[in-house]
């Protein structure tokens, strides 16, 4: 089966429109499938159990449910590429179902913290505070993926008319807006960025070498002024993503407008990053239900 892995990696990269980094992870998911595989002397075209046994190596061996679940996927997507051109029977994998999930609500910042958060980088006239104010403000205020932040262009930013352009997930292209504060801090970066970026650079995002700014180090800034600014908790730029999706709908915004400002193909997913909490919830059922004992003022 190895020799059809770099098949497989050019289908998922032409057809489905796979990112590198969704690559590497399939191809690693797939690796260590494999290797289970010939450990435990599976026929080359694996059986039902086979793959049931797969998955509960996994689960035995400690690996999270959301991580087995994943594998699984990316193994059902393979023997899927597999049948579909004929070098197999049938898909041993599609039989098998992923392990329960344990929902967990993704954390989010409240106002106020996310409000601290932008005025970490704030106030100091440096290059890299300016490059980091203008991420924190566009990652917060557009709701953008770090992918999506670390792949954008100069070309991408619009902002006399306040837009820019993301290419998401499967390559898909939108446009999302630009908050006003995410148009002052991009533009006052731009200024800077002329003179810092390496010649023919076209990343919006550089590093001290003049050159694009990795996922890797926009999660460490991230990182190190949730930290400074005493905000508890991890922050990530997911975080500031699911702050985003939060504060929108407790601001009002219908769940089909937050759908397509995050770039989610399916609603099931929006509503997973736009739950409220119970707070929020109470506060506007005292406003709003007639046998509340506080429904506000009448109009």
């Amino acid at each position: 089966m190895r020799e059809h892995l770099g098949g497989f990696m050019q289908y998922m990269r032409a057809q489905r429109g796979a990112s590198e980094h969704t690559l590497r992870a399939y191809r690693k998911d797939l690796e260590l499938f494999l290797s289970h595989m010939e450990e435990s002397g599976a026929p080359i075209e694996p059986e039902v159990s086979d793959v049931r046994g797969f998955v509960a190596s996994e689960m035995k061996g400690g690996s999270a449910r959301s991580t087995t679940a994943r594998r699984l996927a990316t193994v059902r997507s393979f023997y899927k590429y597999l049948h579909r051109e004929g070098i197999i029977k049938q898909n041993p994998a599609r039989l098998v179902p992923s392990p329960k999930q344990l929902k967990a609500l993704p954390s989010f910042l409240n106002v106020e913290e996310a409000f601290s958060l932008m005025e970490g980088p704030s106030g100091k006239p440096g290059f890299t505070e300016v490059r980091d104010l203008a991420i924190l403000e566009l990652a917060y205020g557009s709701g953008l993926r770090v992918g999506e932040l670390e792949s954008l262009s100069v070309k991408d930013l619009d902002l006399s008319a306040g837009m820019v352009r993301v290419m998401g997930k499967g390559r898909k292209e939108r446009l999302v807006p630009l908050g006003s504060k995410s148009a002052e801090a991009l533009s006052s970066y731009l200024d800077m960025r002329r003179t810092e970026a390496a010649p023919d650079e076209q990343a919006l995002f550089i590093g001290r070498s003049g050159h694009r700014l990795g996922q890797r180090s926009i999660r460490r800034m991230v990182r190190k002024y949730s930290l400074a600014t005493g905000i508890s908790g991890k922050v990530s730029p997911h975080t500031l993503r699911h702050s985003f999706a939060t504060h929108m709908l407790q601001g009002g915004a219908d769940l089909r407008v937050i759908q397509e400002l995050l770039g989610h193909s399916s609603l099931s997913t929006t509503q997973k990053y736009t739950h409220l909490d119970i707070t929020h919830l109470m506060d506007v059922y005292d406003r709003s239900h007639p046998l509340s004992d506080d429904p506000g003022e009448e109009d």
